[in-house]
């Protein structure tokens, strides 16, 4: 009797757990007792055999190349192949007297006809399993274009049944949100935040902690905005699931993640920690401590700048904040000022703009539609047409979601009025990571040099990241 292998697979580890490997062992075992042959062990996968690679097939190939057996018995043809590559190698055997047997189509591989009609079996596979990737990346696209995301939901979310968009998860959903926020504080490294939301509880999919590559990827991943992308080609599609962080704290998270933001707190979380850079090369002023005292230090060695103590910086800003504070007559120059520039007037015009484009492209779906009803259009014109406005609508409403509304900007104006009213009270009643908070908005350069520290106020529209003609003001105090 000759000696076989026995070869079972299925495409997934959900079909695995069906009775398809049984079905299938159960016929090979009945012709392996038909034709006279002795199972003499089983090689059992759960791996698509559409592309090549399958490591228990390919453990399997090089055994019966070192003559571990006489021949190979499998369910189906497309058991052992659907794609010609491991057809390729399968048919070698043959050509090396490895007998292949199919449990359930009597063809004799010993002949030139036999040889053929697999070989039509075999293309006839891969081109199935060729046809079937198609129509699954139709579909794919089909649920992409009606905002609905065909994978599984990413931490944070839910799936709701096919055809649903994703809801957001009620433990870890709230989790997401403060991650994004912490972030934003300019509190935390991602090495830091990482620790923190561990603390807090936010956990992966298995159950345990999420891990440092995995809270960046969070903070890198579109969906939480809204936008579903698929990091393979780069498309982009607007997604119907609730969107857990603005378009803004998004964008705002990405400059910080670039470094745009300068250095983040470290474990020991010293007040001015991110806060000041050298006056002398821009490099970041660390802390350290000696002798009991925090001291500020240029971490360039071919630079001049000198240390400076923290309590010594903290009296220093005090004395200025208090300077820097705004009189009535500075806050009537302020908004005379605002109402007489033409910072609202292009805000506007640039909504209108975009909102003028976003209803063009609007207008042109529309057109195109009845075009197709009519037939003036064909379907593949029209889908790849539909692809392309589409992709600009989505960039023109988040271009739009980005832009400031004149309302809030009137608000912002206020708040920013309101901070400079108060400089000192505000600085000593608040924590330690509102006093940084107000030092960043406050001051968009701070500036250690040797024996001062030099501030630059932050002007209402640079809080905008717009421009206007006045120039900020340049505090320098002498430490």
């Amino acid at each position: 009797m000759i000696s076989c292998f026995g070869y079972l697979r299925v495409s997934t580890v959900r079909q695995g757990e069906g009775v398809s490997l049984q079905e299938q062992r159960s016929a090979i075992e009945d012709c392996a007792h038909k034709r006279g042959l002795i199972i003499s062990e089983w090689f059992e996968e759960k791996e698509t055999a559409s592309k090549a690679g399958r490591p228990v097939f390919n453990q399997m190939i090089k055994r019966l190349r070192h003559g571990h057996a006489e021949g190979l018995v499998v369910h189906k043809l497309d058991r052992s192949a659907r794609n010609l590559h491991d057809w390729a190698i399968v048919s070698a055997l043959m050509d090396v007297n490895i007998v292949f047997h199919i449990a359930t189509e009597p063809i004799d591989f010993t002949t030139r006809g036999g040889r053929m009609t697999a070989d039509f079996l075999a293309v006839i596979a891969a081109d199935f399993s060729r046809n079937q990737r198609e129509e699954t990346r139709k579909g794919l696209y089909g649920r992409l274009k009606q905002g609905l995301y065909p994978f599984k939901a990413p931490l944070g979310y839910l799936d709701t049944g096919r055809g649903q968009a994703k809801a957001p998860c009620p433990k870890n959903g709230p989790l997401i949100k403060e991650l994004y926020a912490l972030y934003l504080s300019g509190q935390h490294s991602l090495r830091s935040l990482h620790a923190e939301m561990n603390r807090r509880g936010l956990r992966g999919f298995s159950g345990k902690p999420v891990s440092l590559h995995g809270i960046e990827k969070i903070l890198s991943n579109t969906f939480y905005h809204g936008l579903i992308t698929i990091a393979r080609t780069g498309e982009t599609f607007d997604g119907k699931h609730k969107p857990l962080v603005t378009k803004r704290q998004f964008a705002q998270v990405q400059l910080i993640k670039a470094g745009r933001s300068g250095p983040k707190v470290t474990r020991h979380n010293h007040p001015f920690q991110g806060i000041f850079r050298c006056g002398l090369c821009d490099g970041p002023m660390v802390p350290e401590l000696q002798k009991g005292h925090v001291y500020y230090r240029c971490t360039s060695k071919r630079c001049k700048m000198t240390s400076m103590r923290e309590d010594r910086i903290e009296r220093a800003l005090l004395s200025q904040l208090s300077e820097a504070e705004f009189t009535p007559s500075d806050i009537r120059q302020i908004k005379d000022r605002c109402d007489a520039g033409d910072a609202h007037k292009d805000i506007d015009a640039n909504r209108r703009s975009v909102v003028a484009r976003i209803e063009a492209c609007e207008t042109k779906l529309a057109r195109m539609t009845d075009l197709l009803i009519d037939g003036t259009l064909d379907k593949q014109s029209f889908e790849s047409s539909k692809q392309t406005t589409n992709f600009e609508l989505s960039q023109l409403r988040g271009q739009l979601d980005l832009m400031p509304n004149p309302t809030e900007l009137r608000n912002e104006q206020a708040e920013y009025i309101k901070l400079f009213s108060s400089l000192v009270d505000t600085y000593r009643a608040g924590t330690r990571a509102e006093r940084r908070e107000l030092l960043q908005n406050a001051f968009c350069v701070r500036h250690l040099l040797p024996g001062e520290v030099r501030l630059i106020v932050n002007d209402w529209e640079d809080v905008r990241g717009e421009k206007i003609t006045q120039k900020s003001s340049k505090l320098l105090i002498a430490a």
